[in-house]
Protein backbone atom coordinates (compact mmCIF):
# COMPACT_ATOMS: atom_id res chain seq x y z
CA UNK A 1 0.00 0.00 0.00
CA UNK A 2 1.14 3.53 -1.37
CA UNK A 3 -0.49 6.54 0.47
CA UNK A 4 0.44 9.47 -1.19
CA UNK A 5 -0.31 12.75 0.41
CA UNK A 6 -2.58 14.91 -1.48
CA UNK A 7 -2.58 12.23 -4.33
CA UNK A 8 -4.22 8.61 -5.22
CA UNK A 9 -3.82 5.54 -2.93
CA UNK A 10 -2.15 2.14 -4.28
CA UNK A 11 -2.98 -0.88 -3.31
CA UNK A 12 -0.36 -3.84 -3.55
CA UNK A 13 -2.39 -5.20 -6.82
CA UNK A 14 -2.53 -1.73 -7.98
CA UNK A 15 0.93 -1.10 -7.81
CA UNK A 16 2.21 -4.46 -9.73
CA UNK A 17 -1.09 -3.90 -12.38
CA UNK A 18 0.85 -0.70 -12.95
CA UNK A 19 4.33 -2.72 -13.39
CA UNK A 20 2.54 -5.00 -15.41
CA UNK A 21 0.68 -2.28 -17.88
CA UNK A 22 4.10 -0.29 -17.69
CA UNK A 23 6.26 -3.96 -18.85
CA UNK A 24 3.66 -3.73 -21.84
CA UNK A 25 4.20 -0.05 -22.74
CA UNK A 26 7.99 -0.53 -22.45
CA UNK A 27 7.77 -2.82 -24.67
CA UNK A 28 5.33 -1.54 -27.38
CA UNK A 29 7.83 1.38 -27.06
CA UNK A 30 10.52 -0.80 -28.50
CA UNK A 31 12.66 -0.96 -24.96
CA UNK A 32 14.49 -4.57 -24.70
CA UNK A 33 16.68 -5.80 -21.96
CA UNK A 34 19.91 -3.85 -21.54
CA UNK A 35 18.29 -0.52 -22.50
CA UNK A 36 18.85 2.30 -20.49
CA UNK A 37 15.66 4.32 -19.81
CA UNK A 38 16.54 7.65 -18.68
CA UNK A 39 13.70 9.35 -16.06
CA UNK A 40 13.88 13.02 -15.15
CA UNK A 41 10.83 13.78 -13.53
CA UNK A 42 9.15 14.78 -10.62
CA UNK A 43 8.73 12.51 -7.58
CA UNK A 44 4.80 10.02 -8.14
CA UNK A 45 3.93 6.26 -8.27
CA UNK A 46 3.91 5.95 -11.49
CA UNK A 47 7.80 6.34 -11.98
CA UNK A 48 8.18 4.16 -8.75
CA UNK A 49 5.88 1.40 -11.02
CA UNK A 50 8.41 2.49 -13.89
CA UNK A 51 11.62 1.49 -12.27
CA UNK A 52 9.77 -2.03 -10.88
CA UNK A 53 9.05 -2.89 -14.60
CA UNK A 54 12.78 -2.19 -15.70
CA UNK A 55 13.84 -4.48 -13.32
CA UNK A 56 11.56 -6.79 -14.39
CA UNK A 57 12.37 -6.89 -17.48
CA UNK A 58 16.28 -6.60 -18.08
CA UNK A 59 16.46 -3.10 -18.70
CA UNK A 60 18.62 -0.24 -17.28
CA UNK A 61 16.36 2.46 -15.02
CA UNK A 62 18.29 5.64 -14.67
CA UNK A 63 16.74 8.40 -12.49
CA UNK A 64 18.56 11.89 -12.93
CA UNK A 65 17.98 14.70 -10.42
CA UNK A 66 15.27 16.58 -11.00
CA UNK A 67 17.60 19.82 -10.49
CA UNK A 68 19.49 19.10 -13.14
CA UNK A 69 19.92 21.56 -15.91
CA UNK A 70 19.64 20.47 -19.44
CA UNK A 71 23.59 20.76 -19.89
CA UNK A 72 24.25 18.31 -17.25
CA UNK A 73 20.58 15.93 -18.46
CA UNK A 74 21.94 16.22 -22.35
CA UNK A 75 26.35 15.34 -21.23
CA UNK A 76 24.53 11.77 -19.26
CA UNK A 77 22.33 11.05 -22.18
CA UNK A 78 25.61 11.21 -24.42
CA UNK A 79 27.15 9.33 -22.70
CA UNK A 80 24.45 6.63 -21.70
CA UNK A 81 22.80 6.54 -24.80
CA UNK A 82 19.19 6.02 -23.58
CA UNK A 83 16.51 4.03 -25.55
CA UNK A 84 13.93 5.59 -23.88
CA UNK A 85 13.99 9.36 -22.48
CA UNK A 86 10.93 10.31 -19.89
CA UNK A 87 11.19 13.98 -18.78
CA UNK A 88 8.69 16.39 -16.57
CA UNK A 89 6.44 18.04 -19.89
CA UNK A 90 8.52 21.78 -18.88
CA UNK A 91 11.59 20.65 -20.44
CA UNK A 92 13.18 20.77 -23.66
CA UNK A 93 13.86 18.40 -25.97
CA UNK A 94 17.47 16.75 -25.43
CA UNK A 95 20.27 16.00 -28.40
CA UNK A 96 20.33 12.66 -29.82
CA UNK A 97 17.52 11.25 -28.19
CA UNK A 98 15.82 8.22 -29.88
CA UNK A 99 12.92 8.47 -28.52
CA UNK A 100 11.16 10.92 -25.58
CA UNK A 101 8.40 10.86 -23.90
CA UNK A 102 6.69 13.57 -21.16
CA UNK A 103 5.70 12.73 -17.28
CA UNK A 104 5.12 15.63 -14.65
CA UNK A 105 4.55 15.68 -10.74
CA UNK A 106 0.90 13.39 -10.97
CA UNK A 107 2.61 10.58 -13.42
CA UNK A 108 0.59 12.48 -16.33
CA UNK A 109 2.12 12.84 -19.91
CA UNK A 110 2.57 11.17 -22.92
CA UNK A 111 4.25 8.34 -21.55
CA UNK A 112 1.05 7.76 -19.24
CA UNK A 113 -1.03 7.70 -21.99
CA UNK A 114 1.16 4.73 -24.04
CA UNK A 115 0.66 2.86 -20.21
CA UNK A 116 -3.05 3.63 -20.43
CA UNK A 117 -3.79 1.90 -23.73
CA UNK A 118 -1.95 -1.05 -22.35
CA UNK A 119 -3.88 -4.01 -21.33
CA UNK A 120 -1.24 -5.66 -18.93
CA UNK A 121 -1.81 -8.89 -17.44
CA UNK A 122 0.44 -8.81 -14.29
CA UNK A 123 0.49 -12.50 -13.50
CA UNK A 124 1.76 -13.46 -16.86
CA UNK A 125 4.20 -10.56 -17.92
CA UNK A 126 5.36 -10.20 -14.32
CA UNK A 127 6.59 -13.85 -14.05
CA UNK A 128 7.85 -14.41 -17.67
CA UNK A 129 10.15 -10.93 -17.64
CA UNK A 130 11.27 -11.50 -13.91
CA UNK A 131 12.29 -15.35 -15.23
CA UNK A 132 14.60 -13.84 -17.59
CA UNK A 133 16.68 -11.61 -15.97
CA UNK A 134 19.81 -12.93 -14.31
CA UNK A 135 21.52 -11.66 -11.22
CA UNK A 136 24.29 -9.85 -12.62
CA UNK A 137 22.24 -8.12 -15.57
CA UNK A 138 22.05 -4.27 -14.48
CA UNK A 139 19.34 -3.27 -13.11
CA UNK A 140 20.06 0.66 -12.58
CA UNK A 141 22.70 3.37 -13.80
CA UNK A 142 23.12 6.17 -11.49
CA UNK A 143 25.31 9.30 -12.23
CA UNK A 144 27.42 10.45 -9.37
CA UNK A 145 30.12 13.42 -9.81
CA UNK A 146 33.28 12.71 -10.02
CA UNK A 147 36.72 14.27 -8.90
CA UNK A 148 37.50 15.00 -12.75
CA UNK A 149 34.39 17.33 -12.77
CA UNK A 150 32.34 14.79 -14.96
CA UNK A 151 29.31 12.58 -14.23
CA UNK A 152 30.11 8.73 -14.06
CA UNK A 153 27.92 6.46 -13.91
CA UNK A 154 27.69 3.87 -11.20
CA UNK A 155 26.24 -0.19 -12.57
CA UNK A 156 24.20 -1.71 -10.14
CA UNK A 157 22.96 -5.20 -10.51
CA UNK A 158 19.99 -6.70 -9.87
CA UNK A 159 21.78 -8.61 -6.80
CA UNK A 160 23.26 -5.80 -5.76
CA UNK A 161 19.92 -4.17 -5.13
CA UNK A 162 18.27 -7.39 -3.82
CA UNK A 163 20.91 -8.00 -1.54
CA UNK A 164 21.08 -5.46 -0.11
CA UNK A 165 17.30 -4.76 0.46
CA UNK A 166 16.86 -7.57 2.02
CA UNK A 167 19.57 -7.30 4.55
CA UNK A 168 18.15 -4.39 5.32
CA UNK A 169 14.60 -5.62 5.95
CA UNK A 170 16.03 -8.00 8.22
CA UNK A 171 18.64 -5.70 9.84
CA UNK A 172 16.19 -3.15 10.08
CA UNK A 173 12.96 -5.46 11.24
CA UNK A 174 10.93 -4.07 8.22
CA UNK A 175 7.61 -6.22 8.57
CA UNK A 176 3.92 -6.06 6.91
CA UNK A 177 2.56 -3.90 9.34
CA UNK A 178 4.94 -1.27 9.04
CA UNK A 179 4.61 1.70 7.28
CA UNK A 180 7.61 4.01 5.95
CA UNK A 181 7.24 8.34 6.15
CA UNK A 182 8.68 8.63 2.44
CA UNK A 183 9.52 12.24 2.44
CA UNK A 184 12.95 11.41 0.14
CA UNK A 185 13.43 11.79 -3.53
CA UNK A 186 13.21 8.93 -5.30
CA UNK A 187 16.25 9.35 -7.90
CA UNK A 188 18.81 9.38 -5.45
CA UNK A 189 19.28 5.49 -3.79
CA UNK A 190 18.30 6.73 -0.63
CA UNK A 191 15.01 7.42 -1.77
CA UNK A 192 14.94 4.24 -3.93
CA UNK A 193 16.86 1.33 -2.96
CA UNK A 194 17.08 2.28 0.72
CA UNK A 195 13.29 3.27 1.11
CA UNK A 196 11.47 1.56 -1.51
CA UNK A 197 13.40 -1.84 -1.87
CA UNK A 198 13.74 -2.38 1.27
CA UNK A 199 9.97 -1.81 1.98
CA UNK A 200 8.58 -3.64 -0.69
CA UNK A 201 11.32 -6.62 0.73
CA UNK A 202 9.21 -6.63 4.42
CA UNK A 203 5.62 -6.47 2.69
CA UNK A 204 5.66 -3.00 4.35
CA UNK A 205 3.28 0.39 3.55
CA UNK A 206 4.46 3.51 2.70
CA UNK A 207 3.11 7.01 3.08
CA UNK A 208 4.80 9.67 0.18
CA UNK A 209 4.92 13.33 0.84
CA UNK A 210 5.87 14.90 -2.92
CA UNK A 211 8.70 16.44 -0.88
CA UNK A 212 10.15 16.98 2.63
CA UNK A 213 7.49 19.60 4.41
CA UNK A 214 7.28 20.19 8.61
CA UNK A 215 3.46 20.52 8.87
CA UNK A 216 3.15 17.04 6.16
CA UNK A 217 5.62 15.81 8.19
CA UNK A 218 3.41 16.31 11.57
CA UNK A 219 0.14 15.22 9.79
CA UNK A 220 1.70 12.02 8.49
CA UNK A 221 3.98 10.72 11.77
CA UNK A 222 1.07 9.61 13.56
CA UNK A 223 0.39 6.68 10.46
CA UNK A 224 3.76 5.55 10.30
CA UNK A 225 6.38 3.60 12.53
CA UNK A 226 9.44 3.94 10.21
CA UNK A 227 10.86 7.29 8.95
CA UNK A 228 13.96 7.59 7.23
CA UNK A 229 15.99 11.00 6.43
CA UNK A 230 18.43 13.31 5.73
CA UNK A 231 20.10 15.03 8.60
CA UNK A 232 18.46 18.71 6.97
CA UNK A 233 14.95 16.88 7.71
CA UNK A 234 15.96 16.46 11.64
CA UNK A 235 17.16 19.48 12.22
CA UNK A 236 14.25 21.34 11.13
CA UNK A 237 12.14 19.23 12.82
CA UNK A 238 13.88 20.22 16.35
CA UNK A 239 13.23 23.77 15.81
CA UNK A 240 9.41 22.74 16.15
CA UNK A 241 7.28 22.48 19.17
CA UNK A 242 5.05 19.64 18.15
CA UNK A 243 8.28 17.52 18.62
CA UNK A 244 8.16 15.35 21.31
CA UNK A 245 7.67 11.80 22.83
CA UNK A 246 4.00 12.02 22.16
CA UNK A 247 4.03 12.53 18.77
CA UNK A 248 6.68 10.20 18.04
CA UNK A 249 4.83 7.09 20.11
CA UNK A 250 4.26 5.42 16.55
CA UNK A 251 7.65 5.95 15.36
CA UNK A 252 9.77 2.34 15.73
CA UNK A 253 12.30 3.78 14.44
CA UNK A 254 14.07 7.10 13.14
CA UNK A 255 16.75 6.28 10.46
CA UNK A 256 19.36 8.39 9.26
CA UNK A 257 21.70 8.73 6.09
CA UNK A 258 23.05 10.05 3.80
CA UNK A 259 25.53 12.39 5.19
CA UNK A 260 26.81 12.51 8.73
CA UNK A 261 24.18 13.50 11.48
CA UNK A 262 25.89 15.68 13.79
CA UNK A 263 26.42 14.49 17.45
CA UNK A 264 24.32 17.56 18.96
CA UNK A 265 21.64 17.06 16.67
CA UNK A 266 21.66 13.40 17.81
CA UNK A 267 21.42 14.24 21.05
CA UNK A 268 19.13 17.12 20.82
CA UNK A 269 16.80 14.82 19.25
CA UNK A 270 17.21 11.72 21.84
CA UNK A 271 16.40 14.59 24.96
CA UNK A 272 13.20 15.83 22.86
CA UNK A 273 11.64 12.41 21.72
CA UNK A 274 13.12 9.93 24.12
CA UNK A 275 14.28 7.86 21.07
CA UNK A 276 17.96 7.66 19.52
CA UNK A 277 17.82 7.98 15.55
CA UNK A 278 19.61 4.85 13.86
CA UNK A 279 22.73 5.90 11.72
CA UNK A 280 23.93 4.09 8.66
CA UNK A 281 26.57 4.57 5.66
CA UNK A 282 26.26 3.63 2.35
CA UNK A 283 27.10 5.59 -1.38
CA UNK A 284 25.67 5.35 -4.85
CA UNK A 285 28.46 2.55 -5.60
CA UNK A 286 27.65 0.14 -2.94
CA UNK A 287 23.81 1.07 -1.08
CA UNK A 288 23.98 0.29 2.46
CA UNK A 289 27.32 -0.89 4.02
CA UNK A 290 27.07 -0.56 7.55
CA UNK A 291 24.31 0.59 10.32
CA UNK A 292 23.95 1.06 13.50
CA UNK A 293 22.00 -1.58 15.52
CA UNK A 294 18.11 -1.62 15.86
CA UNK A 295 18.32 -3.81 19.29
CA UNK A 296 21.94 -2.78 21.16
CA UNK A 297 24.00 0.56 21.47
CA UNK A 298 23.13 2.91 18.68
CA UNK A 299 26.74 5.06 19.17
CA UNK A 300 26.81 8.94 18.07
CA UNK A 301 29.48 9.60 15.84
CA UNK A 302 29.30 6.40 14.44
CA UNK A 303 27.82 4.57 11.19
CA UNK A 304 27.94 1.43 12.95
CA UNK A 305 29.06 -2.02 11.88
CA UNK A 306 28.93 -3.75 8.68
CA UNK A 307 26.10 -5.08 7.59
CA UNK A 308 26.23 -9.06 7.18
CA UNK A 309 28.04 -10.31 3.98
CA UNK A 310 29.66 -7.12 3.73
CA UNK A 311 33.60 -6.77 4.92
CA UNK A 312 34.68 -3.28 5.42
CA UNK A 313 38.40 -2.56 6.47
CA UNK A 314 40.47 0.51 7.00
CA UNK A 315 44.69 0.82 5.56
CA UNK A 316 47.03 2.91 5.62
CA UNK A 317 49.09 4.96 2.68
CA UNK A 318 50.79 1.84 1.70
CA UNK A 319 47.77 0.08 1.66
CA UNK A 320 48.00 -2.36 5.28
CA UNK A 321 45.32 -2.75 7.53
CA UNK A 322 44.94 -0.22 9.68
CA UNK A 323 44.88 -1.05 13.49
CA UNK A 324 42.20 -1.00 15.53
CA UNK A 325 41.51 2.92 16.51
CA UNK A 326 44.06 3.67 13.40
CA UNK A 327 42.74 6.13 11.09
CA UNK A 328 43.12 4.98 7.22
CA UNK A 329 41.45 4.98 4.00
CA UNK A 330 37.59 3.34 4.32
CA UNK A 331 37.43 0.08 1.44
CA UNK A 332 34.58 -2.11 1.34
CA UNK A 333 33.50 -5.56 -0.47
CA UNK A 334 30.24 -7.40 -0.89
CA UNK A 335 27.06 -8.60 -2.72
CA UNK A 336 25.86 -5.11 -2.24
CA UNK A 337 29.14 -3.14 -3.95
CA UNK A 338 28.24 -1.73 -7.61
CA UNK A 339 29.93 -3.67 -10.84
CA UNK A 340 31.91 -0.83 -12.24
CA UNK A 341 31.94 2.71 -13.80
CA UNK A 342 29.87 2.80 -17.12
CA UNK A 343 32.01 3.57 -20.10
CA UNK A 344 34.93 3.79 -17.56
CA UNK A 345 36.93 0.71 -17.82
CA UNK A 346 40.05 2.79 -16.70
CA UNK A 347 38.36 4.09 -13.56
CA UNK A 348 36.49 0.76 -12.70
CA UNK A 349 40.45 -0.59 -11.99
CA UNK A 350 41.73 2.23 -10.89
CA UNK A 351 39.24 1.95 -7.91
CA UNK A 352 38.95 -1.76 -7.07
CA UNK A 353 41.79 -3.29 -5.26
CA UNK A 354 43.45 -6.66 -6.72
CA UNK A 355 41.23 -8.64 -3.77
CA UNK A 356 38.12 -7.11 -4.94
CA UNK A 357 37.63 -4.15 -2.41
CA UNK A 358 36.21 -0.84 -3.21
CA UNK A 359 38.21 2.22 -2.57
CA UNK A 360 35.31 4.55 -1.60
CA UNK A 361 37.53 7.59 -0.47
CA UNK A 362 35.96 8.05 2.44
CA UNK A 363 38.60 8.11 5.67
CA UNK A 364 37.54 6.55 8.75
CA UNK A 365 38.80 4.32 11.90
CA UNK A 366 37.18 1.26 13.06
CA UNK A 367 37.12 0.66 17.27
CA UNK A 368 37.39 -2.09 19.70
CA UNK A 369 33.17 -3.00 18.80
CA UNK A 370 34.13 -3.20 15.24
CA UNK A 371 31.81 0.84 15.29
CA UNK A 372 33.30 2.32 12.20
CA UNK A 373 33.96 6.24 12.35
CA UNK A 374 34.14 8.50 9.72
CA UNK A 375 36.43 11.11 9.91
CA UNK A 376 36.68 12.96 6.94
CA UNK A 377 36.46 12.24 2.85
CA UNK A 378 39.98 11.72 0.46
CA UNK A 379 38.12 12.80 -2.37
CA UNK A 380 37.02 16.30 -1.27
CA UNK A 381 33.12 15.74 -1.48
CA UNK A 382 30.77 18.05 0.08
CA UNK A 383 27.31 16.32 1.24
CA UNK A 384 24.79 19.15 1.36
CA UNK A 385 21.22 18.19 2.10
CA UNK A 386 21.78 14.54 1.90
CA UNK A 387 23.13 15.61 -1.78
CA UNK A 388 26.69 14.99 -2.79
CA UNK A 389 28.42 18.09 -4.77
CA UNK A 390 32.48 17.65 -5.95
CA UNK A 391 34.17 20.91 -6.03
CA UNK A 392 35.83 21.09 -8.97
CA UNK A 393 32.43 20.64 -10.92
CA UNK A 394 31.78 23.76 -9.79
CA UNK A 395 34.86 25.01 -9.69
CA UNK A 396 34.89 24.76 -13.87
CA UNK A 397 31.25 26.34 -13.46
CA UNK A 398 32.79 29.50 -11.75
CA UNK A 399 36.01 29.66 -13.78
CA UNK A 400 33.91 30.06 -16.82
CA UNK A 401 32.48 33.01 -16.19
CA UNK A 402 33.73 36.78 -17.06
CA UNK A 403 35.95 38.07 -14.85
CA UNK A 404 36.68 35.06 -12.87
CA UNK A 405 40.57 34.04 -12.62
CA UNK A 406 39.94 30.78 -10.63
CA UNK A 407 38.26 29.50 -7.99
CA UNK A 408 37.87 27.22 -4.99
CA UNK A 409 34.91 25.50 -3.38
CA UNK A 410 34.34 24.09 0.14
CA UNK A 411 32.11 22.91 2.34
CA UNK A 412 31.78 23.74 5.75
CA UNK A 413 29.79 23.23 8.66
CA UNK A 414 26.09 23.86 8.54
CA UNK A 415 23.54 23.03 11.06
CA UNK A 416 20.47 22.66 9.06
CA UNK A 417 22.12 21.57 5.60
CA UNK A 418 25.06 19.47 7.38
CA UNK A 419 27.37 21.04 5.11
CA UNK A 420 27.31 24.36 2.80
CA UNK A 421 28.80 24.78 -0.62
CA UNK A 422 31.09 28.29 -0.58
CA UNK A 423 32.78 29.63 -3.00
CA UNK A 424 36.30 31.35 -2.68
CA UNK A 425 36.72 33.45 -5.78
CA UNK A 426 39.65 35.70 -7.58
CA UNK A 427 39.40 38.05 -9.88
CA UNK A 428 41.07 38.49 -13.17
CA UNK A 429 42.57 42.29 -13.61
CA UNK A 430 41.07 44.87 -13.59
CA UNK A 431 37.93 43.28 -12.70
CA UNK A 432 35.22 43.60 -10.08
CA UNK A 433 33.41 40.41 -9.51
CA UNK A 434 29.50 41.06 -7.60
CA UNK A 435 28.65 37.97 -5.66
CA UNK A 436 25.33 37.98 -6.00
CA UNK A 437 25.88 38.31 -9.74
CA UNK A 438 28.00 35.25 -9.85
CA UNK A 439 25.23 33.31 -7.79
CA UNK A 440 23.00 34.27 -10.50
CA UNK A 441 25.12 33.01 -13.35
CA UNK A 442 25.99 30.09 -11.20
CA UNK A 443 22.01 28.76 -11.34
CA UNK A 444 21.78 29.13 -15.09
CA UNK A 445 24.54 25.57 -15.58
CA UNK A 446 24.47 24.13 -12.28
CA UNK A 447 21.57 22.50 -10.35
CA UNK A 448 20.43 24.65 -7.22
CA UNK A 449 21.95 22.21 -4.38
CA UNK A 450 25.25 22.67 -6.04
CA UNK A 451 25.38 26.76 -6.14
CA UNK A 452 27.54 28.18 -3.68
CA UNK A 453 25.28 29.57 -0.69
CA UNK A 454 28.26 32.49 -0.52
CA UNK A 455 30.79 33.83 -2.54
CA UNK A 456 33.98 35.37 -0.85
CA UNK A 457 36.34 37.26 -3.58
CA UNK A 458 40.13 37.36 -2.12
CA UNK A 459 43.06 38.20 -3.95
CA UNK A 460 44.82 35.35 -4.12
CA UNK A 461 44.24 31.39 -2.92
CA UNK A 462 46.54 30.09 -0.70
CA UNK A 463 48.71 27.38 -2.15
CA UNK A 464 51.25 24.77 -1.22
CA UNK A 465 55.42 24.27 -2.65
CA UNK A 466 53.82 22.06 -5.68
CA UNK A 467 50.91 24.64 -6.49
CA UNK A 468 48.16 22.64 -5.23
CA UNK A 469 45.09 25.10 -3.45
CA UNK A 470 45.42 24.12 -0.06
CA UNK A 471 42.04 23.73 0.80
CA UNK A 472 42.09 23.38 4.51
CA UNK A 473 43.31 26.79 4.91
CA UNK A 474 40.31 28.48 3.21
CA UNK A 475 38.04 26.03 5.74
CA UNK A 476 39.94 27.44 8.57
CA UNK A 477 39.32 30.74 7.30
CA UNK A 478 35.69 30.59 6.14
CA UNK A 479 34.50 27.68 7.85
CA UNK A 480 33.32 29.56 10.76
CA UNK A 481 31.10 32.02 9.31
CA UNK A 482 27.43 31.15 9.12
CA UNK A 483 25.92 30.51 6.09
CA UNK A 484 23.04 32.97 6.89
CA UNK A 485 20.82 35.37 4.43
CA UNK A 486 18.48 33.69 1.75
CA UNK A 487 19.47 30.45 0.85
CA UNK A 488 19.32 29.41 -2.61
Amino acid sequence: MIDVVGGRSYSSWALWREVAKTIDALATLGVRPGDRVLVQTEKSVPVLALYLACAHMGSIFLPLNSAYTDAEAQWIVDDATPALVIRDPSRSLLAGVHRSLTSDANGAGSFADVVASTHGGPGEALVFTANSVKPNDLACLLYTSGTTGRPKGAMLTQHNLASNAFVLRDAWGVVPEDRLLHMLPIFHAHGLFVACNTMLAGGAAMTWLPRFDVDAFFDALPRSSVVMGVPTHYTRVLTDGRLSPQTSAHIRVFISGSAPLLASTHQAFEERTGQRILERYGMTETVMLTSNPLRGERRSGTVGRALPGVDVRTVDENGHLAGVGAVGSVEVRGPNVFSGYWNRPDLTASEFTSDGFFRTGDVGMIDHDDYLWLVGRAKDLVITGGLNVYPIEVEEALDAMPGVLESAVIGVADADFGEAVVAVVVAKPGAVLDPELLGVRARESLAVFKVPKRFHVVDALPRNAMGKVEKAKLRAQFGDEAISGVRR
